[in-house]
């Protein structure tokens, strides 16, 4: 007799071995208990309709092979109410049936990712802050200031634009990043190619930082769309500076001895389309006074309309930041270009000054 009962208790033990299994156990005893007390205790009190409730805590916490056999129990328990409780009518089974379906895609959804619960979520909202965090510059010396800013298309947490950086006290090196598409769907390329792009800044010389993230993209990616970038690298103790594109819209110079913005004449190819870039550098000279600004093209693109019109626009605006000076500039101008166009689509703005 006690071995039998020791049997069955490691016969229950390995059956709820698993906190899914436990889980699935009490949500179908939450449904049974539901369907009894409709007819035997007070449908106004226990209404089937509360069945909804475990099966959405179904779709979230168990896995669909188990989630089904929930569905078994809460069919059985319908049509136990519907035998003998004439009130339990079409519409609330009904709304039973269509939750579980929601309910079912949900797991399945989540059943791809392996992770139950609120975790996929969690995974994706630790991403989005590291990407943020790898996209902050770093703290510059005295008489220099920078700012960035990134907003997503739609106000997505996710973008394709994003901004890598490093300083070693001496140079600054930053580079402005548009994956092609925008909001969620490219956020994911966004989210590989900022660890792959923020690992090679400062890693190699930053002649090679284009050729690099160039060389990646070609042995990694194949037909995923295109990526264009802008490559700052900035001698904080002379201003010197050298700027290389890939594609990018060219990047803006401001002289305060001119008082004017002109374009930099830096361009070249688009990354992961071919082995060589040759991407043709400017070198120049940041003095007091003086400021750069990178940008994406979904800061200056409007559909139908030439780019250059929307350069035009941008350099207007930034012109407002010579009387209102260039701190807090980066938002003015972000937030003027997208009241005046819209925003459709992702961008991103980088400002580097020297006071």
């Amino acid at each position: 007799m006690q071995a039998a009962v020791q049997s069955s208790r490691g016969l229950i033990r390995r059956q709820f071995i698993t906190r899914n299994r436990r889980m699935a156990f009490v949500l179908a005893l939450a449904v049974v208990g539901i369907g009894i007390a409709a007819v035997r205790v007070s449908a106004s009190w226990f209404s089937p309709g509360l069945m909804i409730l475990p099966i959405l805590a179904g779709g979230l916490l168990l896995w669909p092979r188990a989630l089904l056999i929930l569905y078994a129990i809460v069919a059985a328990m319908i049509g136990y109410d519907v035998a003998l409780d004439a009130r339990t009518g079409f519409g609330i089974v009904a709304t039973i049936a269509i939750t579980a379906l929601f309910a079912f895609l949900l797991a399945q959804t989540r059943a791809k990712l392996g992770l139950l619960g609120l975790r996929g979520d969690q995974m994706l909202v630790e991403l989005r802050d590291r990407i943020r965090a790898q996209s902050a510059l770093p703290s510059l010396p005295e008489g220099w200031g920078a700012e960035w800013i990134l907003r997503p298309a739609g106000g997505a947490s996710f973008g394709g634009d994003f901004v890598v950086s490093t300083c070693d006290g001496k140079t600054l090196e930053v580079s402005v990043v548009d994956v092609s598409g925008k909001g969620i769907d490219a956020g994911t390329r966004a989210l590989l190619l900022s660890g792959a792009f923020g690992g090679l800044l400062g890693s190699v010389p930053a002649s090679e930082f284009l050729s690099a993230c160039n060389a990646y993209l070609r042995r990694a990616e194949r037909s995923e769309g295109f990526v264009t970038a802008v490559h700052l690298a900035l001698d904080l103790t002379t201003g010197a500076y050298v700027i290389s594109s890939a594609g990018h819209p060219p990047a803006a110079h401001f002289e305060g001895g001119s008082g004017q913005w002109r374009l930099t004449q830096a361009r070249g190819i688009v990354l992961g389309v071919v082995p060589d870039l040759r991407e043709g550098a400017e070198h120049g000279m940041l003095r007091p006074g003086d400021a750069l600004m990178l940008y994406t093209d979904g800061l200056v693109e409007v559909p139908g309309r030439d780019i250059d019109v929307g350069i035009d626009r941008l350099l207007g605006e930034a012109d407002q930041l010579v009387t209102g000076g260039f701190t807090g500039g980066a938002a003015r101008v972000v937030q003027a270009m997208q009241d005046s166009a819209g925003a459709t689509d992702d961008c991103g703005l980088v400002l580097i000054w020297r006071a």
